[in-house]
């Protein structure tokens, strides 16, 4: 009788336990709990950072690291399996869509979430007010190297390169390192333009944001006679010359932690994440209704 109560127990000491370790498992896989990092490139670092944290927020046994790196070091990383998500902002060439399905082994599906911009910046006592694309075309091959980045292998410098059709290696410019230090130290120079990423500076009620407003004026671009200002309006209808889409790319082939916070960032919740931060969100508009 004995033997056969320890029997019993035994069996369900082990079935809880096989339970217990299917159970966790299983959670370990999911969605909602784990732990992850996310690449991205300075410029859109804190609308990353904004939606890792209502993420987790969310999901309080998620956790979310955000490392900044450069755009192109990221995407490499990404392949390399060092990284479930990069940020990315320019369009990959055909090489590297290729190689991206080729290591990862997923078709690339590139999930948007924000219209950013590359903004033209000057101190905030210059007497410059606007900017125009044959400026910029031309200042870009100038040896006056009249414009600032934040660095090689930016995105900012990435995508000014792609919008003139051009490669990084075949522009002339200046570096300092850091969006934030281009702002900072730009009085230094008064005859040269800073060029950063508006998510730098967009976050509306950041103390650190305000700063780097204060000390800065926005470009409008010139373009065909027309001026334009990289505000919701200039980026919602992509009529700023240099609003670029933000998006993910993940190596996560099944339905995890990386494919639940690419979900969470393009459902309503997130988007209105990306809006707080000052930039357009790529999946819901402003509606205007009239009343009569």
């Amino acid at each position: 009788m004995m033997k056969n109560n320890l029997r019993i127990l035994f069996i369900v000491f082990l079935g809880t336990t096989i339970f217990g370790c299917s159970e966790k498992k299983e959670k370990s896989l999911s969605y909602n709990n784990g732990e992850m990092t996310i690449l991205t490139d300075e410029s859109f670092k804190s609308v990353t950072e904004a939606l890792a944290e209502g993420y987790m927020i969310s999901y309080p046994e998620s956790k979310i690291k955000v490392v900044t790196k450069k755009e192109d070091l990221g995407f490499l990383d990404l392949l390399s399996n060092k990284a479930k998500i990069a940020v990315m902002s320019k369009d990959l060439s055909p090489q590297e869509k290729e190689a991206y399905e080729k290591q990862v082994d997923l078709k690339f599906t590139p999930a948007r979430f924000a219209a950013d911009a590359v903004v033209f910046v000057v101190p905030k006592n210059s007497t410059k007010t606007s900017i125009t694309m044959e400026e910029i075309t031309q200042g870009m091959q100038s040896d006056e190297k009249n414009f600032i980045f934040d660095g090689a292998n930016s995105s900012n410098l990435n995508f000014v390169a792609q919008k003139l059709k051009k490669l990084p290696k075949d522009l002339k410019y200046s570096i300092i390192p850091g969006s934030k230090n281009v702002i900072e130290e730009l009085d230094k120079y008064p005859n040269k333009i800073g060029v950063v990423g508006l998510n730098t500076i967009s976050r509306p009620y950041d103390k650190n944001a305000d700063k780097l407003r204060e000390l800065i004026k926005i470009l409008p671009v010139v373009h065909n006679g027309k001026s334009y200002n990289a505000d919701f309006e200039g980026m919602r209808e992509m009529k700023y010359p240099f609003t670029r889409v933000l998006y993910f790319l993940t190596n996560e082939g099944s339905f995890n932690i990386a494919s639940g916070f690419i979900r969470y960032s393009c459902t309503h919740l997130g988007q209105k994440i990306v809006q707080k931060e000052g930039l357009q969100p790529y999946n819901i508009y402003p509606r205007e209704v009239q009343m009569r």
